[in-house]
């Protein structure tokens, strides 16, 4: 049986579509990314999953009961904000057992939970502070306590690390996977950041404009992307977009000699777009590389991301900082056939579904 599950789920304002028919079933355990831009729904989806908004049309089961029209409170689940709202006047160890302290659950249970869920999250000597005395990551560390002594079926997190800073959130980055293969849990996370998606999920479903255009392992999404949307939304620098066409030996992109060979399995002169990594890209002397004109080339530390042109295209590459190539160069950059993506330009669909 799923631990949630998702059907057919659309959302309404109006006029607005908001959400065109989401199905997602997931299974006990799994951690869950909705990953997407501001306003493709993902925010919407979770609150409905939450019971803070009801679908126009659909279902939302938690395990075996459907939970449309059920009160939040009922639904067994608990959610942290990005904004932590936590209590200021009160303590640490009450912000955290507020929710059992509602629900009269008594005394000596509630502050086991408490020191227990503190220990968890490396919290034990800040029980006793308020709010305001604590950083912003320890403040979001206490959201997540008061939501781990619910010992809910489903833990829900809207953006919770948007508002720290790049070092903090990578460290929470690594809390959150800790807690999560300590515990267990079932988790759908909403975040528009591509690496806590790929660091955090189990799988990811990239969200567009109310609908998914991908769900599956972070792996599959990064190698084997479904879309172009999916293609140039996951990885940093994005995926190289090339305009080519289909020939008998491969593909052959304007102002280039020499085609690509490349077993595609497509009728010849049909165009298409190719899609290449910049960390596929490597510098090589052969018959089928690209000719490179480089323009610009910044040190990273780990890699030199030199951006230019291919066939009068733009290109960016991940290379070895030793590798010398400077802005004015001239080279040629290859790429192995399996870390070639083919794309219908017309529909943004994947083409070559065999690699």
């Amino acid at each position: 049986m799923s631990a949630l599950t998702l059907e057919r789920i659309a959302k309404n304002y109006g006029e607005v579509e908001t959400l065109k028919g989401i199905d997602i079933a997931l299974e006990s355990g799994e951690f869950l990314v909705l990953l997407g831009s501001s306003g493709c729904g993902k925010s919407t989806l979770l609150n409905i999953i939450a019971g803070l908004a009801e679908p126009t049309s659909g279902d939302v089961r938690i395990g075996d009961r459907s939970v449309v029209g059920v009160h939040p409170k009922d639904r067994d689940v608990a959610m942290v904000f990005q904004s932590y709202a936590l209590y200021p006047n009160l303590t640490v160890a009450r912000n955290i057992g507020f929710g059992l302290e509602m629900r009269h659950v008594p005394a000596a249970e509630r502050e086991k939970a408490v020191r227990e869920a503190a220990a968890l999250l490396q919290i034990e000597n800040l029980l006793d502070r308020k709010p305001a005395q604590l950083s912003g990551g320890q403040r979001q560390r206490v959201a997540i306590g008061r939501a781990l002594v619910r010992r809910p079926k489903i833990f829900l997190f809207d953006e919770p690390l948007s508002n720290l800073d790049a070092k903090l959130r990578m460290e929470m980055r690594s809390e959150l996977k800790r807690l999560h293969q300590m515990l267990k849990t079932t988790v759908v996370y909403v975040t528009h950041d591509q690496i806590e998606a790929m660091t955090l999920a189990t799988r990811i479903a990239v969200m567009r404009n109310g609908v998914i255009e991908q769900l599956d392992r972070p792996e599959a999404i990064y190698n084997r992307p479904a879309t172009l949307y999916v293609a140039t939304f996951v990885g940093a620098p994005p995926m190289n977009l090339l305009s080519a066409t289909t020939t008998p030996e491969g593909l052959s992109i304007a102002g280039l000699e020499t085609p690509l060979a490349l077993r595609h399995g497509l009728e010849a002169g049909r165009p298409v777009t190719l899609g290449i990594r910049p960390e596929a890209l490597g510098l090589a002397a052969r018959e089928t590389a690209l000719a490179f004109h480089a323009e610009l080339a910044e040190l990273t530390g780990p890699e030199l991301v030199v951006t230019g042109t291919v066939g009068g295209q733009k290109l960016v590459a991940s290379l070895p900082p030793a590798s010398g190539v400077s802005p004015g160069d001239r080279a040629t950059l290859f790429a192995a056939p399996e870390a070639f993506h083919l794309f219908d330009p017309a529909t943004g669909l994947r083409l070559n579904r065999d690699r």
